[in-house]
């Protein structure tokens, strides 16, 4: 594919730095840049790729939340459904057992994770070992982000060397089911201009779950020294391994009233089979990040990232049950996937004054190539030679003989994106700030069936905006309304979608309208609201009849509001509590009787609250809660999971200032539940009441 738009866009961004550090404009006056501090309360250039400029959040007009690396430890989070379950508005879908894969806003996505700002949109479990804190973005984020991010996205943002300090920290931690996790994090700093950091983990996975178990590690040493006063250098690579039991939990068995309902009594039952059930992960991911100042008003960096994935997942399931006769269905697929991202980065942030305005404008270019190959062989049943078989119900099963030897698809194809954004934050006057943005996306894709014979290729060329506006009747309280929209093109998130007729159509598109308030109580005490409404053009979900096969949906929309109070109530009690409510409706389905129906895996309330009491300066408790309504797993609203209201707590004591023995208790209460689902038949079960014991030390 041509790159001669990747060239256009770095000229662009030569040409207005050199414009604007022009010391003759006789408009412009010079503003310079403060150094910015990130504790939780700024997505900044420094620290964070999530808002590229230094804008305090309550001058985001947009719903987001900060987990930090503090609450990730207190309450024992470990990977990202652990994260979200806190989290209003984001929902976990099941990702059948082998991936990350969220609901935001009512939409579903398995790619709209990035990692320090860039892409990261293959299908895997993302550890939580390596990182300072966890960004969530609502809403269409095109203008940061580009393509996809319609509900809304998920950056991580990792851990940077320190120049100042010196330390060793470990962590250990065991389970109540067997499961173990070791952590190390170390830095080095050399002189006040050379930092190392090293951080790896290993976890043996164990649950509630018959024949659940695996392991997964990872290491992530990082460089960065300044190579002059202005300019930092870093250097990253990541290794990832994933080798786990797929489980994609229990069927849905029929009711005399309403829709089905997920198989109780059975949450151990394992629905697969124990030797062939398997995914596995290997990722390397390296960066490469330079930051420079270029003058009093203006600063950017440019990123280079190149990360190789191999990802390979089988698994028998179950895809229908039959509770009267005792029968149950099963089906399986095998799945291979392998994926080369190479993402470059650009980004200049300016601060400056033309007459009575401040400006702080966000110019950016982005460029990447992804050649992504994927396999797929359906099962045979050796008895009837077919995916398909309906045995006699037991526990354990007895699966009939089986192999993954039927081809079902074999494609390659290669995708190169190149985008321009720009952003000015006008501060109009000291109460009233306007943002007005915009992003241009050219999309290309070549796509290759190889088994069919066949070869498919697209371009797509769209403009997405970014409005809003702020009104801060004081500097403690804000109050916002924006507008934005994104696109996915039809080929989908994974690049599996595309086909004769497909080619003919346009991507789909997401436009979210909003408006909030955010009051900053006092300096670590905020209170955030927002209302919202989202549009999602059609799009394709999961056939409920055939779960191999995709339906068309012509439309959705979700309507709905989130409260958030983060911070401390006390030098003694920090508190983390949220709410959403989420009105989400499918316009019609492809067929019809659908039309009118919620959005899958869409609670119309959701609540949680975490404190953090410290009762001493030695010994200190954590309680919390969650709650989760119920929600139709797909579409056709066939199959309701019910509500559920889940009480954790924890416990803390420092040995001395270097030592800390906590308690983690999830599910105090043992409720019997069903936190996520992937289709009619694939319903996670809630783990009982369990506690992890974790060690940390810092030298």
């Amino acid at each position: 594919m041509s790159k001669p738009s990747l060239f256009s866009a770095a000229a662009v961004l030569a040409l207005i730095a050199t414009a604007a550090s022009a010391q003759d404009a006789p408009l412009i006056q010079v503003a310079a840049i403060d150094e910015v501090i990130v504790e939780g309360r700024y997505l900044s250039l420094d620290k964070l790729n999530a808002v590229k400029t230094p804008t305090p959040i309550i001058d985001i007009p947009q719903s987001l939340s900060i987990i930090s690396d503090d609450q990730i430890a207190d309450q024992s989070f470990l990977n990202i459904g652990d994260v979200l379950r806190y989290t209003p508005g984001l929902s976990i879908s099941q990702g059948e057992g082998h991936r990350d894969a969220i609901i935001i806003r009512g939409n579903e996505t398995t790619a709209d994770f990035f990692i320090d700002g860039l892409r990261d949109d293959v299908q895997y479990f993302r550890p939580l070992y390596n990182l300072e804190q966890i960004e969530i973005l609502r809403g269409a984020n095109a203008l940061l982000f580009g393509r996809g991010g319609g509900g809304g996205v998920i950056n991580r943002v990792t851990k940077r060397p320190d120049y100042e300090d010196q330390f060793a920290g470990l962590t250990a931690s065991i389970d109540t089911f067997g499961a173990y996790n070791l952590a190390g994090d170390v830095n080095y700093a050399a002189g006040d201009s050379v930092a190392f950091r090293l951080n790896a983990f290993y976890e043996g996975l164990n649950n509630h779950r018959d024949y659940f178990d695996g392991e997964r590690y990872a290491v992530n040493p990082t460089l960065a020294f300044q190579a002059t006063p202005d300019t930092e250098v870093l250097f990253s690579y990541e290794y990832v391994n994933d080798d786990r039991v797929v489980d994609r939990g229990v069927p849905s068995v029929a009711v005399a009233d309403g829709p089905d309902i997920p198989l109780e009594g059975y949450d151990n039952t394992f629905f697969g089979s124990a030797d062939q059930n398997r995914t596995t992960l290997e990722a390397h991911i390296l960066r490469g990040r330079i930051d420079h100042s270029f003058s009093e008003i203006m600063r950017g960096n440019l990123t280079v990232q190149y990360a190789d994935y191999d990802k390979f997942y089988q698994n028998i399931y179950a895809a229908g049950f039959d509770a009267a006769n005792s029968m149950v269905t099963l089906d399986g697929y095998q799945d291979f996937t392998d994926r080369r991202n190479l993402i470059v980065q650009a980004n200049l942030v300016s601060e400056f004054q033309t007459g009575p305005f401040s400006h702080t404008v966000l110019l950016g270019a982005e460029y990447g190539d992804q050649d992504t190959t994927n396999s797929r062989n359906d099962n045979a049943f050796a008895v009837n030679d077919d995916d398909q078989i309906t045995i006699l119900f037991t526990d354990p099963l007895v699966i009939p003989a089986f192999a993954f030897s039927d081809p079902a698809r074999n494609t390659a194809s290669e995708v190169a994106f190149t985008s321009v954004y720009i952003q000015d934050q006008i501060d109009i006057t000291d109460n009233f700030i306007v943002i007005l943005g915009g992003r241009y996306d050219r999309f290309e894709i070549d796509a290759n069936d190889i088994a069919a014979g066949a070869a498919f290729s697209r371009t797509d060329e769209e403009v997405t905006p970014r409005l809003g506006a702020i009104f801060k009747p004081a500097d403690n309280v804000s109050f916002y309304a924006s507008y934005s929209e994104t696109f996915l093109p039809r080929s989908g998130d994974q690049f599996l979608t595309l086909d004769l007729d497909a080619e003919s159509t346009r991507p789909q598109f997401f436009k979210n309208k909003e408006i909030g308030a955010k009051w900053d109580i006092k300096p670590e005490l905020s209170f955030t609201a927002a209302l919202f409404e989202l549009n999602r053009e059609s799009f394709t979900s999961v056939d409920p009849e055939d779960p191999a096969q995709l339906i068309i949906i012509n439309g959705s929309e979700t309507k709905g509001f989130e409260l958030a109070l983060t911070g401390r109530l006390t030098d003694r009690w920090l508190i983390s509590s949220g709410y959403s409510y989420l009105d989400g409706e499918v316009d019609i389905v492809d067929g019809g009787g659908a039309d009118g129906n919620r959005t899958r895996q869409t609670p119309e309330h959701m609540f949680s609250i975490w404190n953090n009491v410290q009762v001493t300066d030695a010994l200190g408790f954590g309680l919390g809660a969650t709650y989760q309504e119920s929600f139709f797993v797909n579409e056709d609203n066939a199959v309701e999971v019910p509500s559920f209201v889940r009480v954790d707590a924890a416990l803390y004591y420092d040995v001395n200032d270097r030592i800390r023995l906590q308690v983690n208790l999830e599910n105090l209460l043992n409720e019997d539940y069903f936190p996520d689902a992937h289709s009619n038949d694939n319903i996670s079960t809630g783990e009982p009441v369990n506690a992890r014991f974790t060690i940390s030390s810092r030298f």
